[in-house]
């Protein structure tokens, strides 16, 4: 980089349009994943009696809600609108985070108590397998666009996706011990750490955290100074924190 030369410190129009096209698309797939795999993974653990199954159906219920805000906030055609629907779409993914983490952990202490006993579920064992080999690439995807645009909303969705591949792993391994060996109580301590993982990722939506991008050059002005933008290189107001 030449002197008194730096690179543009937001995308293009053009840049932002195609970002904005990608998120869009990527939000709608999971949409239409994550109700399949809340119609059965609800269905799976109302038969089996599996606390953690049925918090990964609602978890996949509360991602549907989470996609639909970011969608709601992407279909606007304007820039400017989609920037000020970004903290109210923050918003709604925090509080669709706890509302998980409360139910989740109501039922798994109700079921450590022994008011109830998971029984071994196939299809809960598949769904989970599954869900542990399609959700990393959605929630990659994601998350590279939103970071390129700079939309910590669409970051959040990201992150709400890949805390769908923790579920899917810690369920995984709670249906498989209880399949194999009989632990039933593997089953609500598995889902006991799917709501401490929720809400800490609602605390992180919350706060507006993970919508910084990479570093890049440009960031930094030939000089050496920080950008009006912030060193993490953020948009302003987007709330970043390390």
């Amino acid at each position: 980089m030449t002197a008194g030369t730096s690179l543009p410190l937001v995308p293009s129009p053009a840049r932002r349009e195609a970002l904005t096209r990608r998120i869009r698309l990527l939000v709608a797939a999971t949409i239409a994943y994550n109700v399949v795999e809340a119609i059965v993974a609800i269905t799976a653990g109302t038969i089996a009696s599996s606390t953690a199954l049925i918090g990964f159906g609602l978890d996949s219920v509360i991602e549907v809600s989470s996609a639909a805000a970011v969608a709601w906030q992407f279909s606007a055609a304007e820039h400017a609108v989609r920037e000020a629907r970004e903290q109210r779409a923050l918003r709604i993914i925090a509080v669709s985070f706890f509302a998980l983490a409360a139910y989740v952990t109501v039922d798994a202490v109700r079921a450590l108590t022994g008011t109830g006993e998971a029984e071994r579920s196939v299809p809960g064992i598949v769904i989970a397998a599954l869900s542990l080999a399609i959700m990393p690439f959605l929630s990659a995807a994601q998350r590279k666009a939103g970071r390129a645009l700079g939309s910590a909303s669409a970051v959040a969705d990201s992150k709400q996706t890949l805390l769908c591949t923790y579920l899917s792993a810690v369920l995984l391994l709670g249906l498989v011990l209880n399949a194999t060996l009989g632990w039933s109580w593997a089953d609500p301590v598995a889902a006991l750490a799917i709501a401490a993982l929720a809400v800490k990722e609602g605390r992180d939506a919350w706060q507006g955290k993970g919508c910084c991008a990479a570093p890049a050059a440009g960031i930094m002005s030939p000089a050496g100074a920080a950008s009006e933008s912030g060193t993490c290189g953020c948009r302003p107001g987007c709330g970043c924190r390390t």
